[in-house]
Order: structure tokens, then sequence, then C-alpha cells
């Protein structure tokens, strides 16, 4: 098979494995129905909310490994560009799950997860400032938006693929449509905390 064969491929896998639904599952084990409690949304900070914390650190690990997987078998068995192209398509899984369309989180783990084989150090770097902030101040929601501009701003300065600043850019312009609501909240006062 050709390289662009692959890639595509891969990127269609990636899609798959981003539309996985994890809260769904772990909803089932902990006796809620994400898309009902809190703030209604099936991602991992609402999980956290409403089932507690060990059940939402299994969906963080798990919503991030929807990402590093796909971007990590991506890079072995293609290069860069084509990883970066997975990037964007287990983050798009996520928030535009197949067969639930509407029912999708909001990119944060998924997203961060898949940046991590690409910009190892910065992957990390973000997962320490979404840990403190969220320490802090109890808003997931304020945690993701910032590590979203860490995203943009890290990749711009530190890479110069073209591809992989579309994809930062890409990926951050979809985790802030789905903030967008949690944005007018944290504005007003009234956005939900974490425990």
């Amino acid at each position: 098979m050709t390289t662009t064969t692959i890639g595509i491929l891969l990127a269609v896998a990636a899609y798959f494995a981003g539309s996985f639904p994890t809260a769904s599952i772990v909803g089932l084990l902990s006796g809620h129905d994400h898309n009902r409690e809190g703030s209604g949304n099936p991602g991992a900070s609402n999980v956290w909310r409403t089932s507690g914390a060990t059940y939402g650190m299994i969906t963080v690990i798990a919503d991030a490994l929807k990402g590093v997987l796909p971007v990590l078998a991506t890079l072995l068995l293609s290069n860069r560009t084509w990883a970066a192209v997975a990037w964007i398509a287990a983050t798009v899984g996520h928030i535009v799950p197949f067969g639930r369309f509407r029912r999708g989180g909001k990119g944060v783990a998924t997203g961060g997860g898949g940046s991590l084989p690409l910009f190892p150090v910065l992957g990390l770097a973000m997962i320490a400032v979404f840990v403190v902030i969220v320490k802090l101040t109890r808003k997931a929601s304020l945690a993701s938006l910032v590590i979203t501009a860490l995203l943009l701003v890290g990749v711009t300065l530190l890479h110069e693929e073209t591809i992989e600043i579309v994809a930062a850019v890409t990926v951050a312009t979809l985790v802030i449509l789905r903030h967008w609501s949690n944005i007018g909240r944290l504005i007003s006062g009234d956005e939900l905390s974490v425990r």
C-alpha cells in the first residue's frame, strides 16, 4: 500500500477510536447517565462531577488514550504529516462520534492525548498546567481553555511543520467551540465546579 493509503486508513481508524463511548460505559459501571446529569456532557469532567474522582480519572485516561494510541500508531506506521491528520480525526471522533453525532465530548482529553506523541514536552506541560488550574479554581473548563491556548502558542513557536500548526489550530478551534457555553458561564460566574 502507498503512504497515502496507509495514512487515510489510519486517520479513519483514529476517528473511530475517538468515537469510542467511554463516558457511556463508565456511566453503566457507576450507575449514572452522564447525558442527563451534571452538565449533560458525556466527557471526563462531567463524569468526575457526577460519579466521583475514581470514575472521572478512568474516563480521563481512557479518553486520552483515544488520542495517544492512534497518533502513536500513525507515527510508527506512517509519518508526522499523517499523524497530525490522525490527531484531528481522533479529536473529531470524540466530539462528533459515529452514530451519536450530537452526543460527543468536548475534545480536551482526546485532543490533549493526541498531542503527546507529537509534542511530548508540550503535552506534559499542558497536563501539569491543567492539574494546577483545576486544583486552584475547581473549574475544568477554565483549565481546558488555558491549555488550549498553551497548545496553540507552543506548537506555533516550537514547530515549523505547517501541517502540525494547522492541526493544532483545528483541534484548538474545535475545543473552544465546544466550550462556548462554558465561556459564557465563566464570565457570569455560573460555571459548574468539579469536586
